[in-house]
C-alpha cells in the first residue's frame, strides 16, 4: 500500500469542495493495472467534474482527471509489466473512476495504451484528450474521407482552445491552408505562428450563418464549439465538404436548413474520443508519434503542479484559458 497526493472533490449539502489530500493505493478501484502517474492534462470535462457536474461525475467524493501518463507500478495482466511506460485517456477515467489528478490510478488493462516509441510521457500529455480529439478529427478528414490539401482550404472553430490549436497546427503540418476562428484577439499572433493563414472572429461566423447558404470557402472544417460555429461552417463548405464536431461550449444545439446537405452533399461527422475502440486508439497514438508528430507544441503548452491546478481550472471555467495545460504530478 502506497500513499499519494490527489485532488479530492467532495459534496456536502450541494456544496462542492476541492482540496489536495493524501490517499493510499488501497483506496483505488479494482483493475489489473496500477499506474504511477507522472503527467496529466487539464480538459474542460475535468473542470465540469471538479465543479460538481452530475452529467460527468455521478457520485462524490471523487478524484478527477481524464488523462494520465506514467509507469506501471503493478500489473496482473500479461500485456503490461512493472516499469512499462503507458498512457490512459478516455473511457471512464476521471469521470466515475479515480483519474489522473492523483499520483496513482488503477484501471482495467483494456484502457491502457503502451507508450509509442519516439514519444515521451510528457509529450503524450502535451496531446492528451484534446490532442487525441484533434488527431481523430484530422484522421477522419484525411484518412477516411481522403481530403487532400490540393482540394482546398480548411477552417477550425474555437481555435485558441486545446483541441483547436492542435487542429490548426496539425492541419498546417499536413499541408492544408487553415483559417482559424477565435474571439481571443490577443492570441491571433500565436495562431499565425502555428499555421493559421487567415483568422476570423466570432462575428464572421455569425455573418456566414445569417443566410441559408454561404459562399463555398472550405473543403473541410473542424468545429470544437458547436452552436452557431457549426452551422456557419456547414454552410460555408464546398461540394462534398466534411466537418467534424466535438464540443458544445458554443451551445448544445445548432440550427441549419437541409440545404448544405442536399445542395452540396456536405458530410457532418461526430467525434467521440472517449469511446474510441482500442485498435483505432493505438493507430492514432502511433500516428501522433510519427506522421502527425508536432514539434511546436511548446508554443501553446503550459505546465502546472497539482497544487496550482485550482487556479487553472477557475480560468478555464471562466473562458480565460487558452492552449494546452499539462499537470506535472511530481512538480
Amino acid at each position: 500500500m502506497t500513499s499519494f497526493k490527489a485532488l479530492w472533490v467532495t459534496e456536502e449539502n450541494d456544496n462542492i469542495k476541492r482540496q489536495i489530500i493524501e490517499r493510499t493505493t488501497a483506496d483505488l478501484p479494482e483493475g489489473e493495472v496500477l499506474i504511477q502517474v507522472k503527467y496529466s492534462s487539464l480538459n474542460y470535462k475535468d473542470v465540469l467534474s471538479a465543479y460538481g457536474n452530475k452529467g460527468v461525475t455521478r457520485v462524490y467524493p471523487h478524484q478527477p482527471g481524464i488523462d494520465a501518463a506514467g509507469i506501471v507500478a503493478a500489473s496482473s495482466h500479461a500485456d503490461f509489466r512493472e516499469g512499462d511506460e503507458v498512457l490512459v485517456t478516455g473511457y471512464d477515467l476521471g469521470m466515475n473512476t479515480a483519474g489522473g489528478f492523483g499520483q496513482y490510478i488503477r484501471v482495467p488493462a483494456a484502457w491502457v495504451v503502451s507508450l509509442p516509441k519516439n514519444l515521451s510521457l510528457r509529450e503524450a500529455m502535451n496531446w492528451g484528450t484534446a490532442g487525441f480529439t484533434a488527431a481523430l478529427s484530422v484522421y477522419k478528414i484525411v484518412k477516411r474521407e481522403k481530403i487532400t490539401p490540393q482540394m482546398g482550404a480548411t477552417v477550425v472553430s474555437g481555435a485558441t482552445g486545446g483541441v483547436g490549436m492542435m487542429s490548426v497546427a496539425l492541419l498546417n503540418k499536413l499541408g492544408f491552408e487553415v483559417t482559424a476562428s477565435s474571439g481571443k484577439e490577443d492570441q491571433y499572433d500565436l495562431l499565425r505562428q502555428i499555421g493559421a493563414k487567415e483568422i476570423v472572429g466570432r462575428q464572421a461566423l455569425a455573418d456566414w450563418d445569417a443566410k441559408p447558404m454561404s459562399s463555398a470557402r472550405f473543403v473541410a472544417g473542424i468545429d470544437t464549439v458547436g452552436g452557431t460555429a457549426l452551422s456557419a461552417i456547414m454552410k460555408s463548405l464546398k461540394q462534398e465538404g466534411v466537418v467534424t464536431t466535438c464540443g458544445n461550449v458554443g451551445g448544445l444545439s445548432f440550427k441549419t436548413s437541409v440545404f448544405p446537405l442536399i445542395l452540396r452533399g456536405v458530410n457532418l461527422m461526430g467525434i467521440t474520443s472517449a469511446g474510441t475502440e482500442m485498435p483505432l486508439r493505438r493507430e492514432l497514438w502511433d500516428l501522433i508519434a510519427g506522421e502527425f508528430r508536432l514539434d511546436n507544441l511548446d508554443l501553446f503548452t503550459h505546465e502546472c503542479s497539482l497544487e496550482e491546478l485550482e487556479d487553472k481550472m477557475a480560468q478555464m471555467k471562466e473562458g480565460a484559458h487558452w492552449g494546452k495545460l499539462i499537470v506535472n504530478m511530481e512538480g
